[in-house]
């Protein structure tokens, strides 16, 4: 009933930036928490950053300091910030939602298409 699209994805040098965006429709909620998860080609599904319903942020390791999620409930979007890009941040990146924090770390319920991000030396 809830349907994720992400989008602003692209190819840039590294040490540039992107930001990407996840819009909401359907059943929308604020009390869904949110987050984006990566996977390269070949690679694990890893967590890159999430939003709780009431706003508190999560990073993983290899992001933080780098990466910023936010989350605008009027425009029922979740986006995230990426700075200072390595070519190791490629990836497929993905949004998702779930309505328990555990379940959004682990196996999220609502996903999205995916969105790819090509970082180059």
């Amino acid at each position: 009933q809830v349907q994720l699209v992400e989008s602003g994805g692209g190819s840039v040098q590294a040490g540039g930036s992107l930001r990407l965006s996840c819009g909401a429709s359907g059943r929308t909620s604020n009390s869904y928490h949110m987050a984006w998860f990566r996977q390269a080609i070949e690679k694990e599904r890893e967590f890159v950053a999430g939003i709780s319903s009431g706003g508190s942020t999560y990073y993983g390791d290899s992001v933080k300091g780098r990466f910023t999620i936010s989350r605008d409930n009027v425009k029922n979007t979740v986006y995230l910030q990426m700075n200072s890009l390595k070519p190791e941040d490629t990836a497929a990146y993905y949004c998702a939602a779930d309505i328990t924090m555990q379940r959004l770390r682990a196996s999220p319920r609502i996903w999205g298409q995916g969105t790819q991000v090509t970082v180059s030396s």
